[in-house]
């Protein structure tokens, strides 16, 4: 409970996880019957960048800036076409050429969704649902929240819609976290099978993160789970955050091929000084769920971002 996403809002981590949740959306709204988003763990729909939190770590800096911040290099139009649809969201927060406002996922969704579509926004931390509240709360859309995230997750599946899109975005305080999400991911696809889950997780030592990856593909479903990684480094510290990435559990059949373009980009971009930046995107199976795939899997050099 004594996260604040605050000091993290913009970085690499969230632009990789909000850019994949814009196209799941985009997807979804092909389709005109409504649709659901349950955001787990919502935080406080928008964040600050001149905050003190913001200001102490300055994370949005290596993150949303380098694409939308007043020195960012102008985005190929190969990934532009991917990234608009998120890209369109930020920048909605905020005045004309500016970055002073970083949506969270919630906010993010809610610009993305449509006049018959429902969010739910589950925060269980009392300060951080209060802005929650006070952010998105009065769009006759959402419905905020406070339950423990994993009894949220059954509590509201099946939605009523039978389509959306559950994301999972857990603070990992606690040290079984990645244990906690294969439990919860199991007992939601008990109740919404169909479902669209997008479940982030850190890198930091690769052993657990193989561990659980091995674990989501035992996991019954219809088609192997697309496992999307970006490293800023080789994993050599294993108490720093090296890198994150999403295990989306039926994903919607273009999303591998939109984000081929999507990942070098933003690896570019976002690659650690001392080099060895990598991205990984792949179906999870069983047999192999900790090798990687060696056609998907680029390695980049640091490329210069003015700043």
């Amino acid at each position: 409970m004594n996260y604040r996403h605050s000091y993290h809002a913009g970085n690499f981590a969230d632009v990789l996880k909000h850019a994949v949740l814009a196209l799941a959306l985009q997807y979804l709204k092909r389709k005109e019957a409504p649709l659901r988003v349950i955001d787990t763990h919502a935080g406080a729909g928008r964040y600050l960048l001149a905050s003190p939190q913001s200001a102490k770590t300055g994370e949005w800096r290596g993150g949303i800036a380098r694409l939308l911040g007043p020195d960012a290099q102008p985005l190929p139009q190969r990934a532009l076409r991917h990234l608009e649809p998120y890209l369109a969201a930020v920048r909605a927060e905020n005045a004309p050429n500016t970055l002073a406002v970083y949506p969270g996922s919630p906010a993010i969704a809610l610009r993305l969704l449509r006049a018959g579509d429902t969010l739910v926004a589950n925060e269980l931390h009392p300060e951080e649902r209060l802005q929650l509240e006070r952010t998105i709360g009065a769009d006759r859309r959402v419905k905020v929240m406070g339950l423990d995230a994993w009894v949220a997750l059954k509590a509201l599946l099946p939605p009523k819609e039978r389509r959306g899109v559950v994301l999972i975005d857990p603070p990992f305080e606690e040290r079984d976290e990645l244990d906690s999400m294969v439990t919860g991911l199991s007992q939601a696809l008990e109740r919404f099978a169909t479902g669209l889950y997008i479940a982030w997780y850190p890198i930091k030592d690769p052993t657990p993160v193989a561990r659980f990856h091995a674990a989501v593909a035992a996991l019954a479903t219809t088609a192997k789970p697309l496992r999307i990684e970006l490293l800023l480094r080789r994993p050599i510290e294993r108490d720093r955050l090296n890198g994150c990435g999403l295990v989306v559990i039926n994903p919607p059949y273009t999303l591998e091929e939109e984000l081929v373009a999507v990942l070098a980009e933003l690896t570019q971009r976002f690659a650690a000084a001392e080099g060895g930046a990598t991205y990984r995107l792949d179906r999870i199976e069983a047999a192999s769920a900790a090798a990687p795939t060696p056609q998907r899997r680029k390695r980049m050099k640091p490329r210069k971002c003015r700043r």
